[in-house]
Formats: C-alpha cells, structure tokens, sequence
C-alpha cells in the first residue's frame, strides 16, 4: 500500500493525529500510550508548538501515523503515534527527533508503555535516558463502573450548568482553556464536570471524554483543592464521570496515574492497572 506524508499545524494536524490514534485503538484494544482524547485535552492551553509543521502519514483509507511535539514549560514532550508494531515506528520517531533538534535546544521527555521495546530502544539510541519516574495506565470495562457517590453539602455540575461562570481550569491552564477545547471535536460540555460547596465555590473539576469512533471514555484531567481534600469528592467526580461516560455509549473506560493517591483512588474504584509506564529525557545537549 502506498504512503504519503503530509507537513501538518495547528488544529489540522491534530484532527488528523486523533484520526490516527482512533485507528491505532480499534487496531489494538490496550497497545499505545495515548487515546484521541489526550492529544486533543493538550490543545487547551496555548503552546509554542502548536503551529509547528509536522508529518503526518497517509494510507489508502487516511491519516495512519504522526510525528509528536508538545511543549510544557521548559521541556517539550515527543510522541510516535502509530498503530501497534507498525514498520513506520522509526521513521515517526526520526522525523520528531529532526523537529525537535532544529526548533528546541531544551530537554525532551518521552512516556511509554513500560513494555514498548521499540521506542525505548530508538529512545536510548537518541541520548534519551531512562528515568526511576513511574506512573501506570489503567482500564475497566463500562459494565463495571462504581455505583453514583455523592458528598451532602456538594453539588455537581457541568458547563452546561455554569456556561457564563469562568471555567475552573483557568488558574493552571489559562484564561482561553474552554475556548480551545470547544475547538476539540471530542470535546463534550456535558462531561465537563466541576464540584461546587454550599456557597458556589469550585472545590473541584474533572474532564471527561467520549471516543464514538473507539466506544473509550477517559478521564483528563482531574484535581480536588487542597482545602477541600480527603472528603470523598474526588470518588464523587470518578464516580458520576464515568455514570455520564456509560450513558453515552463507552464501552470501555481508562485512565492514568503519577501518584499513590490516584492509583489508589482508580484501583479502588474497580479500574484494572495494565501497564507501568516510563519516562525518558533527553537532556540539552
């Protein structure tokens, strides 16, 4: 089958690298690090590399891989995005490593799938090292989910709810973060959850997704405020996002975790850890 590649920005080239990451997970129901749904929750906040031409792969049927920068603070963040064991692994991470070293002389970082030999090799080979930094990756059928928790005293609600209320996100993702996630086509203001006290302050948020192409709900991001911590209301976020999630059509739902508090929280919940995954840099030169 012929390829062809295209030099990519914006928001065409992450509605074509979603297009990809789709395919990748209806090839594979646990292969690869990321879901649509991350690369689109990235796009809501402004970054130096979003207009960066990129390459992106195409096949017969369409968008098949795609070469991954993401700048976050100081460090920019490199992703292959392909389907599992596809042959264009090396060339995806060549031509990021190429965009990298010509627009960036900062540390790079790469999150794997503690089993992924490949990108871990190519990674090493590239002055990457390997980090003691280890999260997880976890799954649970939607047919699983916890049963609805609520905490007397709280209410939950959505941007549906509060669309003229400034969005709880702002402070650690900037003041046009819901602008640029209405721009996401999976984006949904239902699933856009925050927990408010009896006075209408925000103490906490959570955003769902919904993937209709791959039936995947997910969770991105999550934060309970520290005065309002260790009161159940990060189960009663869990619990009613991934309620919403099922009632629109997911069949299976996944989420991360860089802490023991979240991991306990997820595995509590019923989720089913299926990797450890890793994190490489690849410091300044």
């Amino acid at each position: 089958m012929a390829l062809r590649y295209e030099m990519l920005r914006g928001l065409e080239r992450l509605e074509a690298t979603t297009i990809v990451l789709q395919r990748a997970r209806l090839a594979d129901p646990l292969a690869g690090m990321w879901e649509a749904s991350d690369v689109q929750w990235w796009r809501g906040r402004p970054r130096v590399t979003d207009d960066l031409l990129l390459p992106v792969w195409y096949d017969d049927v369409g968008p098949v891989a795609a070469a991954g920068l993401t700048a976050s603070g100081d460090t920019w963040q490199l992703d292959v995005f392909t389907q599992p064991l596809d042959p264009l692994v090396g060339d995806v991470f060549a031509a990021a490593m190429e965009a990298a070293t010509k627009n960036f002389d900062g540390t790079l970082e790469l999150l794997v799938l503690g089993d992924d030999e490949t990108i871990i090799e190519l990674a090493l080979q590239s002055g990457f090292m390997m980090t003691p930094e280890l999260s997880g990756t976890t799954w649970m059928d939607a047919s699983s989910r916890p049963s609805i928790e609520q905490v007397d005293g709280f209410t939950l609600v959505d941007r549906r709810d509060r669309a003229r209320s400034p969005h709880p996100m702002i402070k650690r993702n900037g003041e046009f973060v819901e602008a640029r996630l209405r721009q996401c086509s999976l984006y949904d203001p239902s699933l856009d959850l925050a927990i408010e006290d009896e006075h209408g302050n925000v103490a906490g948020y959570a955003l769902f997704w919904f993937d209709g192409v791959t039936s995947v709900g997910q969770l991105e991001p999550m934060r309970v405020e520290d005065a309002y911590q260790r009161r159940g209301l990060a189960r009663v976020l869990l619990t009613n996002g991934l309620e919403r999630l099922a009632r629109k059509g997911a069949q299976r739902l996944k989420v991360g975790f860089t802490n023991d508090g979240a991991q306990a929280l997820y595995l509590g919940a019923g989720f089913v850890q299926t990797s450890v995954d890793r994190l490489l840099i690849r410091e300044t030169a």
